[in-house]
């Protein structure tokens, strides 16, 4: 039986202040996904905006999802320079964040 390795989600939902032009908000997602480029330890990045019809994302526009193979990987990114800087110039932006790290399990 093959070993399954476990990674590690980072997860941001981000909702944006009011008049937050959709230019700097493309500009953020593409400085967020150019963090790949800077950090090693990620191994992949993720985003996209809601598509729910549940009328249930309390505003929450964008979720951003970059993974990590071991939670000290996570630990590095988030200590990054690079990551410093990028968070700084984000969180200027936004009314509201919620970040998760899990680390996926299979089905019970």
């Amino acid at each position: 039986m093959e070993r399954v390795k476990w990674v590690v989600k980072h997860t941001v939902l981000a909702k944006f202040k009011e008049g937050v032009e959709k230019g700097e908000i493309e500009k953020l997602i593409k400085d967020y996904a150019d963090l790949r480029n800077h950090i090693e330890q990620i191994k992949s990045f993720e985003w996209g905006t809601d598509v729910s019809i549940e009328n249930l994302n309390q505003g929450f526009t964008h979720v951003f999802e970059t993974t990590f193979q071991t939670l000290e990987d996570r630990s590095a990114y988030v200590a990054h320079p690079a990551h410093v800087k990028f968070g700084t110039q984000l969180f200027t932006t936004l009314e509201k964040v919620v970040v998760i790290d899990y680390v996926p399990r299979p089905e019970p």
